[in-house]
């Protein structure tokens, strides 16, 4: 009995140890098996690669990138490639589908390849040559040319104006000195746009800075020779500095240049004149204003102001004004009976010995640049 008891031990020792192996041998193929499943999926991903040259054949780099827009909204994603310094680019995660590919310089897109694959493992390589692309298209380089020309101009004008309103906003602000600080560096970067340097005048003689406003009206009209607003901007700075001559030569000239502002630049001439005291050239600026503008009350008054300054005294001792200064300012007092200069013309009635039929409020007693 006893040696049956031990063979059945030993085989029930065996057993075991065969059941203990295919346990371990099960748990090693499960875990082989969970280790497989719980392993990420690769994304799928290919290579792109390739050169570029400019319309001068030179590589392309500042500035410049690759744009790719995947064609189908499932497949692939969209991205950027950078350029390196010699004009190169190279991805290796571009994921899997077909690609609309851009050669983009600055914001612009200049070449480009259509439903370019890109395919899982595999490297594409995309040479562009935008001389020799527009070539194959038809494309005409001269045209190409102008068009950017004419682009960066529009770009360029479109920017000028933004900057002049916002100067136009600092000057109704009396602002002069931001407006100046804004327009500099903008002559400085434009030299050839004469509405910079017309404004840059304005600017200046509105800061009583007149030598600097006559530089930048002289550049302008350098440019626009016959433009009456710059030329009559020179000539209210030149007067500011007594250099009246000169003022009085751009006044005609400015009048001759647009007729259609001239009774303004022919009365700004006159204000001139009257305050240097020369009261026969004052009296005839004053007279092509009136023919040119018979309803310009200012140039009636002051008219009859310089017609009172040639004004003798008579044997009997009364106060003697030419022929026709009562009528300049009855004229005045006709087109602006409550106007700024309406006393003043009735005390200048009075003191010639005319009647005054109405009453008017107070005036003024120099003439004021239009």
């Amino acid at each position: 009995m006893k040696a049956i008891v031990a063979r059945k031990s030993r085989t029930e020792r065996f057993t075991r140890e065969i059941n203990m192996k295919r346990f371990i041998g099960l748990a090693m193929l499960l875990a082989l098996v969970v280790g497989v499943c719980a392993m990420p999926m690769l994304a799928q991903t290919g290579t792109l690669k390739g050169t570029t040259k400019d319309e001068n054949g030179k590589p392309m780099a500042e500035g410049v990138t690759l744009q790719l827009e995947p064609v189908a909204a499932d497949k692939g994603k969209a991205m950027t490639v950078e350029l390196n310094a010699k004009g190169e680019f190279l991805s290796t995660t571009v994921p899997v589908g077909s690609y609309n590919i851009y050669l983009v310089r600055n914001g612009e897109k200049i070449d480009g390849r259509g439903k370019v694959p890109i395919e899982s493992g595999k490297e594409t390589k995309i040479d562009f040559d935008v001389k020799a692309d527009r070539a194959k298209m038809g494309i005409n380089e001269e045209e190409v040319k102008k068009y950017e020309q004419a682009k960066a101009a529009n770009e360029n004008i479109r920017s000028l104006n933004a900057m002049l309103a916002q100067v136009r906003d600092l000057m109704k602000a009396n602002n002069y000195d931001q407006a100046i600080a804004t327009l500099v560096p903008a002559a400085e970067k434009n030299p050839q746009q004469d509405l910079i340097w017309g404004y840059l005048g304005d600017a200046y003689i509105s800061a009583k800075k007149y030598p600097d406003a006559i530089d930048a009206y002289n550049k302008a009209i350098a440019l626009k020779p016959k433009d009456g607003g710059y030329l009559s901007g020179l000539a209210n700075a030149y007067a500011k500095t007594g250099q009246n001559d000169k003022a009085i030569e751009n006044y005609n000239a400015a009048a001759q240049a647009e007729p259609a502002h001239a009774a303004t630049y022919l009365f700004n001439e006159g204000a001139v004149f009257t305050n240097t005291g020369k009261v026969d050239d004052a009296i005839t600026a004053f007279d092509k204003v009136i023919a040119l503008d018979p309803n310009k009350a200012e140039a009636y008054y002051w008219k009859g102001v310089n017609m009172v300054g040639k004004a003798t005294t008579g044997k009997d001792g009364k106060f003697v004004a030419p022929p026709g200064t009562a009528e300049a300012f009855e004229k005045y007092l006709e087109l602006k009976p409550d106007g700024p200069q309406a006393e003043a013309a009735k005390q200048m009635l009075t003191s010639i010995g005319a009647s005054v039929q109405t009453s008017y409020g107070k005036g003024k007693t120099a003439p004021k640049k239009q």
